[in-house]
């Protein structure tokens, strides 16, 4: 509706639609750019690295080798491929829901993480084989004592952090803090 002659339909953002306009950009930024650095780095990784034949960056380190991982974060669930990749959906899905309360930007750079790391993962799980929502997953990140991991799996725990982080200090979606409830004097 328009407010005032001449000003443009749309032109007045109402209050809770600028701040939520511009944590969902965050929340895209964040997604997109994750997504894209995984997708760029599995790609580089594919070509580059042969598999059983770890590369050392940083002496031990840190070293790059070359994993067709069927399941999750520590090959966990080797055997229940589609189940991870309906997970993933799921928390894509439920990201999508939760952003349209959205209103805090640290909530936004914590669910666009998550999200860049659920679709780089589900990528991999259509697009390499074997395909149809069961393809292996490329890691090629080693550290000392540490599973072999990607770009994606440091997003999802990243996220995972701040998600705690902001439960524990009680800031919630839409950037509001929970209040302690006084205990009743008796």
């Amino acid at each position: 509706m328009q407010t005032e002659a001449g000003t443009p339909i749309g032109a007045h953002e109402t209050e809770s639609t600028a701040p939520r306009r511009r944590t969902i950009a965050l929340l895209v930024l964040v997604a997109v750019a994750g997504y894209t650095v995984d997708q760029l780095t599995k790609a580089w990784a594919v070509r580059a690295l042969e598999p059983g034949s770890p590369k050392q960056v940083v002496g031990d380190l840190l070293q790059l080798d070359l994993v067709r991982n069927p399941g999750a974060a520590f090959s966990f669930a080797t055997n229940a491929t589609w189940v991870l990749t309906i997970i993933a959906i799921v928390v894509i899905g439920v990201i999508c829901f939760i952003a349209r309360r959205l209103r805090s930007w640290p909530w936004a750079v914590a669910l666009g993480l998550l999200l860049a790391g659920a679709l780089g993962n589900l990528t991999d799980r259509f697009a390499r084989p074997p395909g149809g929502g069961q393809g292996h997953v490329i890691d090629f990140l080693r550290l000392p004592h540490w599973p072999v991991f990607n770009v994606a799996d440091m997003c999802v725990v990243t996220a995972a952090c701040l998600i705690a982080l902001l439960a524990f200090r009680g800031v919630g979606i839409d950037g509001r803090r929970q209040h302690d409830v006084p205990d009743d004097a008796s």
